[in-house]
């Protein structure tokens, strides 16, 4: 008997790289990173529905691997992503990844992506949705400290939900703060390059951190840092890679996603287990406050979570039908009978030798 041709059960929705760029152009990137920004936000609002854990990592002494899993009891949800800070010396990504969401009832995937565009959408969607909780109250000033590959994401983000519009930039290597600038030249940022961490931060309401280098550093002094700022602190992510000076986490509000893992992850890792922390869902449900007053430093100690990953891959499920760009993988055995898996490999086979 000829082996039959798959069902549609064998299909899974895969988006290429090449057609989440063309997702993102079709929807226009700042309308996109909003429209994520709303799905994590709508997950924050139910968060004791999720299954949470903190990620799973494989840590070597150049980089780490991890699998970021979480299911809401409908959808599970994983990531795949890497973070290997010496790969730009190399011509590569310091972060690559991959999504996949599965129907809990069946256990089938529905939806297979990259992810390396898609977390640096996400990355950028949480940070402004946590900053329009927590910067004062008209700000429009961004200290970018870090002009790597997730500084434009940011910087757009932050205008989309916050309306951030001067950007002051700082890197250590000055070809990331050219790259950034050229970039973003002709969106309508006024844009300053600064010689140093802290003239970057003068005048700036918000401050973003987000270097790469794995390893306990200092960007930031508590002398740097006046009242009343929001810091966004999202390059710490791994145990050992720090960016801000204890100090400055003694004088702020601290709030986090899933303290289990920014304890081992965040900058939250330099202080004693019982440091207080407030969770961003918390402030978003309203069960706990966010920004009290004006002269206030509120901190995001950022690592990222699976529950984002989760909510910016049903975004991208959500827009596939109108859009179709995906291609159909072959991803799963249906058999006809599905008990008989041997049976409809053996009839591969016959079709192949009749071929």
């Amino acid at each position: 008997m000829a082996a039959s041709a798959p069902s549609e059960l064998a299909f899974v929705p895969f988006v290429s790289v090449e057609n989440m760029m063309r997702l993102i152009h079709r929807i226009g990137i700042e309308e996109m990173l909003k429209g994520i920004a709303g799905y994590i936000e709508d997950d924050f609002r139910r968060w004791e529905s999720f299954d949470k854990t903190p990620r799973i990592a494989s840590h070597s002494a150049v980089g780490v691997i991890e699998l970021m899993p979480t299911s809401d009891g409908e959808i599970y949800g994983f990531k795949y992503v890497n973070g290997h800070p010496k790969n730009t010396k190399s011509g590569l990504q310091t972060v690559t990844a991959f999504g996949l969401l599965a129907d809990v009832d069946t256990g089938y995937p529905v939806l297979l992506s990259e992810m390396t565009l898609l977390t640096a959408l996400r990355t950028a969607a949480t940070s402004a949705l946590v900053a329009r909780y927590l910067a004062p109250e008209g700000a429009d000033t961004m200290a970018m400290i870090g002009n790597g590959a997730q500084s434009e994401f940011q910087a757009l983000a932050m205008r989309a939900l916050c309306g951030v519009s001067r950007l002051r930039l700082y890197d250590i290597d000055r070809k990331a703060t050219d790259k950034l600038i050229g970039n973003l030249s002709g969106l309508g940022f006024d844009l300053t390059a600064c010689s140093s961490p802290q003239e970057a931060i003068e005048g700036a309401q918000i401050i973003t951190t987000c270097t790469a280098d794995k390893q306990y550093a200092t960007i930031l002094t508590d002398n740097m840092v006046g009242a009343g700022v929001h810091i966004n602190a999202i390059g710490g992510d791994c145990p050992g890679k720090t960016e801000l000076h204890s100090d400055i986490l003694k004088r702020a509000t601290v709030f986090v996603e899933y303290p289990p893992q920014t304890r081992v992850e965040g900058e939250i890792q330099q202080m004693p287990e019982d440091f207080p922390v407030t969770e961003m869902w918390q402030v978003i449900t309203g069960a706990a406050q966010g920004r009290r007053d004006a002269r206030q430093i509120t901190l995001f100690d950022g690592v990222g979570f699976a529950t984002e990953d989760f909510s910016a891959l049903r975004f991208v499920r959500d827009k596939l039908a109108a859009t179709g760009l995906c291609q159909q993988l072959d991803l799963v055995a249906d058999p006809d009978d599905p008990r008989d898996l041997f049976g409809m490999l053996q009839r591969a086979a016959l079709s192949e030798g009749a071929a």
